[in-house]
């Protein structure tokens, strides 16, 4: 009988010929980096939307939105007008805020911490990192202006003056929504063991929108003595895509000055920018066209909000047009591509030790 041999011998190794010829997967560099972009961009995203202040914030001004429909004005029969332009204010501001306290969780809170030195150590580049860090940012800032969007749209078919009341039905069915909305998150964190903040901003979204598109071509409007039926303001819309890029580019801001600040000198900061942006073309605008040199910087440098604010428009009846926004939209990125190449500048030389 023919003895049996060892696996060793008969085999050499007894691996697979095959396992040693093909050795291990290695992915080319770009899909390794675009991994990396998106893994930071995604916990960023993440993490934001799981804080509580933003959860508090998103629902305070979409809450408020809704309720300033609510209030009788007697603005001699602009009462509408004042909603609307209202809304929108609350939106700008709500943006502001956001910004400036993402920011500083996402990256400041991040390098004070040792967080940020901790990912920095693999193979991740600051550019690459800072860049991530942005669009999850970016995309925190679209779900809060999505859902006071969505409340502003509403409001706008709540609005009335003097000869109408409160529309109290569409009032009832927003905050049942939210009431559902923390309903669910309770119930996903104590029965599933879901983040209860991160589950409640995505059911609110959700529930809101679906309340909002029942009152919207569901409910019949009712219709005021001497005005129009009240419907939906969708000129609103081009005007909230405006806020949109005023917040990207206000994120910006605050992640350039959150790589060498922390959350109150940012907001500060930040405030400062507001303020002079809105108020730059009184300021400098007319001296720039006279040939002044440093109003022609200061113009330059600062951002121009009125760009991004057409409440004047609306009130005159008039739409935006959408070539306009087109253009603003090529405005705020360039002045982004700028302001993140700044923060790339601050954020190089920044000590993380």
């Amino acid at each position: 009988m023919r003895r049996r041999e060892p696996a060793g011998r008969r085999g050499g190794t007894g691996i697979n010929p095959l396992q040693s010829r093909v050795g291990p997967v290695k992915f080319p560099a770009r899909i390794v980096a675009m991994r990396q972009f998106l893994t930071i961009a995604s916990n960023t995203f993440q993490e934001l939307v799981r804080q509580p202040v933003f959860l508090l914030l998103l629902t305070a001004a979409g809450g408020f939105n809704v309720f300033l429909a609510a209030v009788p004005y007697f603005g001699f029969g602009d009462d509408p007008k004042m909603v609307k332009d209202s809304v929108l204010a609350v939106m700008l501001l709500a943006g502001l805020v956001g910004a400036v306290l993402s920011a500083s969780a996402t990256l400041a809170h991040e390098i004070r911490t040792g967080t940020a030195l901790a990912v920095l150590a693999k193979p991740v580049g600051r550019g690459q990192f800072l860049l991530a860090k942005y669009a999850g940012l970016a995309a925190a800032l679209t779900v809060l202006t999505y859902f006071t969007g969505i409340a502003a749209l509403l409001a706008s078919r709540m609005a009335f003056d003097a000869y109408g009341d409160a529309d109290l039905r569409s009032l009832s069915i927003y905050f049942g929504a939210l009431a559902l909305a923390y309903l669910a998150g309770g119930f996903a964190n104590y029965f599933l063991d879901r983040v209860f903040t991160t589950t409640t901003v995505l059911a609110g979204c959700v529930l809101t929108t679906l309340g909002f598109l029942y009152i919207a071509f569901w409910v019949k409007p009712e219709v005021i003595p001497f005005t129009n039926p009240q419907v939906v303001d969708w000129r609103l819309v081009p005007a909230m895509v405006l806020i949109l890029l005023a917040v990207w580019v206000l994120a910006g801001l605050a992640l350039a000055c959150s790589t060498r600040l922390d959350m109150l000198p940012t907001l500060a900061v930040c405030t400062v920018l507001f303020v002079l942006g809105l108020l730059s073309d009184y300021l400098f605008g007319t001296r720039a066209e006279s040939g002044q040199t440093w109003a022609q910087v200061l113009y330059t440098l600062l951002p121009n909000w009125q760009l991004f604010w057409m409440s004047d428009a609306l009130g005159m009846d008039k739409s935006i047009p959408w070539p306009y926004v087109g253009r603003a939209a090529l405005y705020s990125t360039g002045y982004l591509g700028a302001v993140l190449a700044v923060a790339w500048v601050l954020f190089e030389d920044r000590e993380l030790t």
